[in-house]
């Protein structure tokens, strides 16, 4: 059998959760990786069979996306080429994880393929979204479109839907509290982290996309982005304060750690993760502000931790899925 996984390079989230299904599909057959996007910090051990611009959002500095960058970073006509240029007809399984060049040359070409996904979940009208209706949920729709649904989130909220993939180096780890809080927000920049994290007198460990050297300003430290070490740090924190992001708080949960969640601004996939997750009573709050100081400090104030039951289903998912929408 030939597979072939496509995946979104935007974020780490998509990439952290396929090197956990990859090793997983390689026990039915020859697996293909297709990546695309420009914004991803980690990587996969396996080589890649194609990669691809795609279509990616730029992270700002100031808690959203930022624009101008995004429009610079897009190349139409080349990602019009490449969903006409992608060879589909040998696969036997096409697999998505809302990544839209094969997406796309898919549904051009007539050819089923299966969404193994976060995004897909939007799918059903039961999960969590504001009141008011984003321009957003037509790219939940149209962003990557496939013919088979199998989604991601914190809770069952349809059929389709299953709980997180915890990575099992995650599962395995050893937890401890070792009194700091890791961070990763790549929609604010390390000098407004700082500023604002070191008026507190918890100790914290920021990991940025935007420094290649450790440095440390009083109860700061910055580290790059390295998968080992934020994991090391997750394990032995007592919280996690992150974006709107799903893999990064819903591994937090598992752990056991307190979460508050920042959701980017303008960012409507983080607005829903938000609302979900406040739904289990993880901390949110909207924006650094002149309030956020004050926020912060009755966070780290409130030990309180929230129990939840993500089951290590992922080879289940993926032996049913093979098993139905296979050719």
């Amino acid at each position: 059998m030939k597979i072939l996984f496509g995946i979104q390079g935007t974020g780490n989230g998509h990439i952290s959760r396929a090197r956990e299904i990859v090793p997983l599909l390689q026990q039915y057959g020859e697996v293909d990786l297709l990546i695309s996007g420009t914004e991803a910090e980690v990587s996969l051990s396996q080589p890649l069979k194609y990669q691809y611009h795609g279509f990616s959002f730029v992270f700002g500095k100031k808690g959203g996306v930022d624009n101008w960058a995004t429009f610079k970073l897009m190349n139409l006509r080349q990602l019009w080429k490449d969903m006409h240029n992608i060879p589909l007809k040998q696969y036997d399984l096409i697999i998505n994880d809302f990544e839209p060049v094969s997406a796309w040359a898919c549904k051009l070409q007539g050819i089923e393929s299966v969404s193994l996904s976060h995004q897909c979940s939007f799918v059903s009208q039961n999960t969590p979204r504001p009141k008011k209706w984003n321009y957003a949920e037509w790219l939940f729709k149209y962003y990557s479109p496939t013919t088979h649904h199998i989604g991601f989130h914190f809770e069952r909220y349809a059929d389709f839907i299953n709980t997180p993939v915890i990575r099992s180096d995650i599962r395995s780890m050893q937890t401890a509290n070792q009194g700091h809080y890791t961070v990763y927000l790549p929609a604010y920049s390390d000098a407004t982290l700082v500023k604002n994290l070191s008026k507190t007198d918890a100790q914290w460990h920021i990991f940025s996309k935007r420094t290649k050297k450790a440095y440390t300003e009083g109860n700061v430290q910055v580290f790059p982005v390295n998968n080992e070490a934020f994991n090391t740090s997750l394990a032995n924190c007592e919280g996690l304060l992150t974006g709107g992001g799903f893999e990064g708080p819903a591994e937090a949960l598992f752990l056991g750690k307190k979460v508050l969640m920042i959701p980017m601004r303008g960012q409507y996939e983080q607005q829903c993760n938000a609302l979900a997750a406040s739904r289990l009573g993880v901390a949110v709050i909207e924006t650094i502000n002149s309030d956020f100081v004050n926020r912060i400090n009755k966070w780290l104030a409130d030990d309180t931790r929230i129990s939840v039951n993500f089951p290590d289903e992922t080879a289940g998912i993926v032996e049913r899925m093979v098993k139905q929408y296979a050719r």
